[in-house]
């Protein structure tokens, strides 16, 4: 069964920051949306590379290396060259800690 993770106290993730964490092997990112959080895989379906490295407008994030962009908040891939969606996990509060978890395997 998978574990919750603890990414950062709450204070520590303010609005428009974003973590990454490992996640059973998987680096997560997680973003601060106004509030809310919002957890999805590291990945630019495109290619494989990281989509951390690139800019966040609004609710979307922009891969650094080809300019896909993909949803924050439902990993939708939103223009080309990616077409695929990223994963996304669920993202709680507990504790006064952002914490996140990868239930794929469960």
């Amino acid at each position: 069964m998978a574990e919750w993770v603890t990414v950062a106290r709450v204070e520590e993730l303010s609005p428009g920051e974003w973590r990454v964490v490992d996640v059973e092997g998987t680096r997560v990112a997680v973003f601060n949306l106004q509030g809310k959080y919002f957890a999805i895989e590291d990945v630019c379906t495109h290619d494989g590379g990281i989509l951390t490295g690139g800019t966040v407008e609004g609710e979307q994030i922009i891969c650094p290396r080809h300019g896909a962009r993909f949803s924050i908040k439902t990993g939708a891939a939103l223009t080309a060259p990616a077409y695929e969606p990223t994963a996304t996990f669920p993202v709680r509060v507990e504790a006064g800690e952002v914490q996140v978890k990868d239930e794929r395997w469960d």
